[in-house]
């Protein structure tokens, strides 16, 4: 079947895990944690060396996964991220020259949006799943809820700034699909090599997330 970025985010609900992985060797483990605990969707970022064989090896070993290559920030990067086998990609902004590259390599791509004007250039080339980047609290819950109105149709990953503690506040709201998040898998714990305890918070956010469905 073919991938599409609507179709991965509902995959990700309730949180797409954003992973900074520095230490190829331990990115299995991590992976397997994370799916122990209900994560179907991860982002492994290119902000370390390590990160495409991480990605790589995450695809070979964990097929369970969508893995997507984050902090895509130069079109080259999107041939880079096919080659070691990632399903889609994620920017933390929004440029007309990646939204090129990802339509030339038809990878599913989520492009990061933080104004009323990115929205409409990203929703000019098509793109109607975006991240909202940086997303800082009650500000973002509030712009994204006013969001509702002018952009229909329109569903948003708040990522950068979500946590635990305010995830339920954005996933009540009916243009959010999932959060983006890094307090799921912290580096503290990835360096310990604590995989209950991630798989643990894992469980933690996407039982959180079915007491919500629960009530609505």
């Amino acid at each position: 079947m073919m991938l599409t970025m609507e179709h991965i985010l509902r995959r990700a609900y309730p949180v797409l895990p954003v992973l900074v992985i520095d230490d190829v060797e331990r990115a299995v483990f991590l992976a397997q944690a994370l799916c122990a605990g209900g994560i179907n969707v991860i982002e492994v970022t290119l902000r370390t060396p390590q990160a495409l064989e991480a990605l790589k090896v995450i695809r070979q070993e964990v097929p369970d996964l969508i893995v997507g290559a984050g902090t895509v920030i130069h079109a080259e990067q999107f041939a880079q991220v096919i080659d070691a086998g990632a399903q889609f990609a994620v920017s933390p902004g929004f440029t007309e020259r990646l939204a090129v590259a990802a339509q030339e390599t038809k990878l599913p791509y989520l492009p990061a949006v933080m104004t009323p004007s990115e929205v409409l250039a990203a929703l000019e080339h098509g793109y109607r799943s975006l991240k909202l980047f940086p997303a800082n609290g009650g500000a973002s819950v509030r712009m994204l809820n006013s969001f509702k109105g002018p952009f229909s149709g329109i569903s948003f990953c708040p990522t950068g700034g979500v946590t635990r503690d305010n995830l339920l506040s954005y996933l009540s709201l009916p243009n959010v699909a999932c959060c983006g998040g890094t307090w799921i898998a912290p580096a503290s714990l990835v360096q310990a090599q604590a995989w209950d305890q991630i798989t643990r918070l894992a469980r933690e956010a996407c039982a959180m997330a079915g007491h919500l469905e629960s009530l609505t």
